[in-house]
């Protein structure tokens, strides 16, 4: 399958539209409003649900805006939010912050088409709770790591590219997930589909719980992962989260220079440092200095997803006879972060350290 350059999409091709009527993106910050937005610039139905008026209202009157050093421009778009919402869609993209996937999930499955599907462009592992509510048939997965943050209604950064994976839940591969494939190549020209999308989902964990680190200060995501006082506890971090994944039958798969096999229990320690110098040396091409953790602390004000990634790994530790010592002392300094009892700094993520194990 052809893929596009890098730098301008390909000319939409009709018969390969998802949906009809447009394609239902349930969410539209940083996630869902990048993806909606290229995707409408190049020639694609696009309607977004979110539940910020302010948002809705200026994204109806101006079109979606894009930032940033990849691409600067407006797509033309239409916004609701939830309560006015009418239609019947074949696939709705869910990107909403992990906490409100429930609610988002129940409130958006009477306007899912009994043969469509909902497409899960989120942090953690929401899946299983998706296909409760919408059913194990009706739910994709999707792995991303391009760097975007929402900067008010209407606007976007979108600040470096990543890798974008879609996958069936069951590992098949449909020609439903092949045309969501080449749908999501109009923007990310790389994206691709997987037979172990739990794989992707998994190693983002690992990831995932080394920026709820880096949150834990006031330093970018390169600055702390170069930091020699701290690669021990990244690499022990990385390691307890992929020995649950191992623990639950996962094959974490690799991205953007995450290495699984060096992040493993076992794993080589100069390998593992390559592997955190391929990442220093990917966030430093990026925009997007800090993580999206970081910006809901400083910048929102608002909760993380700290109880659905880290949280998560240590209550699933607990169900295979593990612990998870570091992801449990993790939760609970970005709850205190979260709560203005702990600053955002070195000292904050030196409390981190005193979980490792011997």
């Amino acid at each position: 399958m052809g893929r596009g350059g890098r730098g301008n999409p390909r000319a939409p091709d009709r018969r390969l539209a998802i949906s009809e009527p447009p394609l239902l993106i349930w969410g539209a910050g940083a996630i869902g409003g990048t993806l909606g937005a290229y995707l409408a610039r190049a020639g694609h139905g696009i309607l977004f649900v979110d539940t910020d008026p302010a948002h809705v209202a200026r994204i109806n009157q101006n079109g979606l805006t894009i930032t940033g050093p990849i691409a600067s421009f407006t797509a033309p778009a239409k916004a609701v939010t939830p309560d006015v919402l009418k239609g019947i869609f074949d696939c709705i993209v869910l990107a909403v912050k992990t906490p409100a996937t429930e609610a988002a999930a129940r409130a958006l499955a009477p306007h899912l088409s009994p043969e469509g599907y909902v497409v899960s462009a989120q942090n953690g592992l929401n899946e299983d709770l998706i296909a409760k509510i919408v059913g194990p048939d009706r739910t994709m997965g999707c792995f991303v790591n391009f760097g975007a943050d929402y900067l008010g209604p209407g606007e976007i950064l979108y600040g470096g590219r990543g890798a974008v994976v879609v996958g069936e839940i069951d590992g098949r591969m449909t020609a439903r997930v092949k045309a969501l494939e080449t749908l999501f190549q109009d923007f990310e020209p790389e994206a691709m589909a997987s037979p172990n999308i739990f794989g992707y989902l998994w190693s983002k964990m690992a990831y995932g719980a080394m920026l709820f680190a880096e949150a834990l200060t006031e330093a970018s995501i390169a600055d702390c992962l170069d930091h020699p006082g701290y690669r021990e506890l990244f690499i022990a971090l990385a390691r307890e989260v992929l020995a649950v994944a191992q623990a639950r039958g996962v094959t974490p798969e690799a991205f953007n220079g995450f290495d699984p096999a060096a992040f493993l229990p076992g794993g080589d320690e100069q390998a593992a440092r390559a592997s955190l110098d391929t990442m220093v040396a990917f966030n430093r091409r990026s925009a997007k200095t800090h993580s999206g953790i970081w910006r809901d602390i400083a910048v929102r004000k608002r909760k993380t997803e700290v109880d659905a990634m880290p949280g998560t790994v240590a209550a699933l530790a607990r169900e295979h006879g593990l612990t998870a010592p570091l992801c449990a002392r993790l939760t609970a300094l970005v709850h205190e972060v979260e709560d203005g009892h702990r600053p955002q700094s070195w000292q904050s993520l030196d409390a981190l350290k005193t979980a490792m194990l011997p």
